[in-house]
């Protein structure tokens, strides 16, 4: 989103720690790092190490330079930086937004729920509800998230993804050299952190079903196992009698994730709970139709255009999809077609990027400010 709002001529700049899970990032401290877009980061050491990221010269930082932010723009919750950048912003008049990733769903708002009030009570809901605009990045999300009784000025902008044009033939090349086990099958790609929000089970139970019926298929889980969880989802595929037909890809990133979307056949996504899915966006911009919950927060979008199947958190209704598309051939080009116009015409950078602007301006008039075109933006 920066660097799309750095080709539109606006000054942007990254404040953020160097935190990363259970170690740290390898990147310079304290002065910023320019991105090729002209982004400038700014990274900042924690401690103690933990994940709600302490970081006293990162505050220190944001009180010195807010003032000459004309807004600010805080993403998640729960965090020392949330705290920190909605304090400075309020001391010094500076208008905010905050993004809160998800974590106002009622499913996901439910879990550590004591906990979560109590820090509310001292942060979040007065810094929330202070808010310039509390930014959903989709319908729904923000509809779920009236049901937790904050007073929240919401604004609903879709993140995007990079639209590119790709040579399936030889990135599947690539794909199935690096997995030889994949050639030859239609694939069903899994991308996403490997946890328990996803609907694993029900991905694990439909696809032994699915294993049972064709023999040509083959189930590629690619994403990051931090948590251990991997260890469960094999089990419900030993259980099945699928885990000999499945991938654990791992994370991957750039020409890797872009041959395994050339590769596959259809993306799936059951998840619980799935504030926005940017993962299904670039299934969608790279040809797939998807498979998807209607958890997934922008499944609306998704039926509309007809680039996918929405289902229940089913097993028996996610089997029925998978295999409809599996098997027939034309609904499953028609729903990528319609993924690509969907992905080039919504869920662009480019969309989301005049989205986004119009938001800022509105901010910055309501409050008198200067206009946004050529502003300065600090994104945290």
């Amino acid at each position: 989103m920066c660097r799309e709002l750095a080709r539109r001529g606006e000054r942007v700049a990254i404040y953020t720690t160097n935190f990363d899970g259970s170690g740290s990032l390898n990147v310079p401290l304290f002065r910023p790092v320019p991105d090729q877009s002209g982004t400038e980061i700014t990274y900042f050491p924690v401690f103690p190490h933990s994940n709600y990221a302490v970081s006293l010269p990162l505050a220190a930082a944001l009180r010195r330079d807010i003032p000459a932010y004309h807004l600010v723009h805080i993403h998640s919750l729960y965090r020392f930086s949330t705290v920190a950048a909605a304090h400075y912003s309020q001391a010094h008049g500076v208008p905010y937004i905050m993004l809160p990733h998800g974590t106002l769903d009622p499913f996901i708002f439910r879990r550590h729920a004591l906990r979560k009030r109590l820090y509310e009570s001292v942060f979040d809901r007065r810094y929330l509800e202070q808010a310039a605009a509390v930014h959903f990045t989709a319908e729904d999300e923000l509809e779920l998230a009236k049901t937790t009784g904050f007073n929240l000025n919401g604004a609903v902008v879709p993140l995007g993804v990079t639209i590119e044009k790709v040579d399936r033939e030889e990135a599947g090349k690539e794909f199935y050299s690096r997995w030889p086990e994949t050639r030859g099958k239609r694939v069903i790609l899994f991308l996403g952190r490997v946890t328990f929000k996803k609907g694993l089970d029900i991905l694990a139970r439909a696809f032994g079903t699915i294993r049972r019926r064709r023999d040509d298929v083959h189930l590629f889980i690619a994403g990051p196992d931090d948590e251990g969880y991997g260890r469960q989802v094999r089990k419900w595929l030993r259980e099945e009698g699928a885990l000999g037909c499945t991938t654990f890809g791992g994370m991957l990133l750039g020409r890797e994730k872009t041959a395994a979307f050339a590769a596959s056949d259809l993306f799936v996504l059951p998840s619980y709970s799935e504030n926005f899915g940017i993962a299904v966006v670039e299934a969608m911009a790279n040809g797939l139709p998807v498979v998807i919950s209607n958890r997934v927060n922008i499944w609306r979008e998704i039926a509309r255009a007809r680039a996918g199947i929405v289902i229940n958190c089913d097993r028996a209704e996610l089997e029925r999809a998978l295999l409809e598309l599996l098997e027939h051939a034309t609904p499953r080009q028609d729903m990528g077609r319609a993924g690509r116009r969907l992905a080039r015409e919504v869920f662009s950078w480019r969309a989301a990027g005049e989205r986004m602007i119009e938001l800022y301006r509105d901010i910055l008039k309501a409050r008198g400010g200067a206009a946004a075109d050529g502003g300065r933006g600090l994104s945290l």
